[in-house]
């Protein structure tokens, strides 16, 4: 599967706060001019943009702000990025598709799932080393509980999530969802998932302790990504160039948003107030207020935004 296959599949933004004293960045990759973008969240100013090859897709940042993680699955290869200094400290390859990244709360590991080689990689980023562990066919989202103990992998093609163990780094589960999911996300409390399920226009609901699906709500035409805010949820719809938005106690719909051309996935902001939505076909990042749905503003990027899940570090 080459770029043509990816544009359609991945996506990143990951937002953080640098310092008490800076205001939340999006870091959001471009594809198509193989680079990062980093945007100020709260002005919607361009900030910087580093070059990054591969066809860069994943991001993660670490809880400190300290590090960035992009995933390149052309290159095969992980990057480490100083997110404060706004530099490319090393690559580390990593073979078959690297694709959706997360990194542990304490950030002593990072979890890359490899959309080809059914499995999720764990790397250590201080020392290089790596360990990996087997998944379902097209791993593409992951998500790690707010503790460190259990990582989700959104299985596109077998329709599941997996779930892992972090201190064995076994898959102890596998949880059936609709069909294609893709991207993945936990809320604070880690009692619940949500996968944007790409073919069922739906998002399902998992109880994760209880390993099940607790139901699958209607989204809009081939939902992505994932994001929680404000105790709402929000389902970027790719082909209706639109967020859907939940009640995350009752469940209820609570409104559509229109945004941008081909929405791959949404950012919450560290306090919740807001929501980020990379659009790949305008190649614009928009800030939507999660109480009031408003839009707020919007940033250019580069050629192809992704929008592959959500990686915070609340402010300090």
């Amino acid at each position: 599967m080459r770029l043509r296959g990816l544009r359609s599949l991945v996506a990143s933004l990951a937002l953080f706060l640098a310092s008490p004293a800076v205001a939340d960045e999006a870091f959001v990759t471009s594809q198509g001019v193989d680079a990062l973008d980093i945007i100020d969240a709260a002005t919607m100013q361009p900030l910087a943009r580093l070059p990054i090859s591969g066809k860069p897709a994943g991001v993660a940042v670490s809880r400190d702000g300290a590090r960035a993680y992009v995933t390149s699955p052309e290159g095969k290869f992980l990057s480490v990025i100083d997110a404060k200094a706004r530099k490319v400290e090393r690559r580390i390859a990593i073979e078959g598709g690297p694709l959706g990244v997360a990194v542990a709360p304490d950030g002593r590991h990072v979890y890359v799932a490899d959309l080809y080689g059914r499995r999720l990689v764990e790397i250590d980023p201080e020392k290089g080393e790596m360990r990996s562990v087997g998944v379902g066919a097209m791993a593409s989202g992951v998500a790690v509980a707010p503790d460190g103990k259990t990582i989700l992998v959104a299985d596109r093609d077998d329709n599941a999530v997996s779930v892992i163990a972090a201190a064995t780094f076994q898959r102890v589960a596998t949880i059936p969802v609709g069909r294609h999911p893709f991207g993945v996300a936990i809320d604070a409390a880690g009692a619940r998932a949500y996968t944007a399920d790409v073919e069922s226009d739906t998002v399902s609901i998992i109880d994760i302790a209880g390993r099940k699906r607790l139901a699958a709500l209607k989204t809009g035409s081939r939902p992505y990504t994932v994001a929680l805010a404000g105790g709402r949820i929000f389902v970027a719809n790719q082909h209706a160039e639109s967020v859907s938005v939940f009640d995350a106690a009752t469940l209820s719909p609570i409104g559509t948003v229109k945004v941008g051309e081909y929405p791959e996935g949404v950012a919450a902001s560290p306090d919740g107030r807001r929501v980020y939505v990379a659009n790949w076909f305008s190649n614009e990042l928009w800030a939507i207020d999660a109480a009031s749905l408003a839009i707020l503003g919007k940033a250019e990027t580069g050629d192809g935004p992704r929008a592959f899940g959500a990686f915070i570090r609340p402010s300090q």
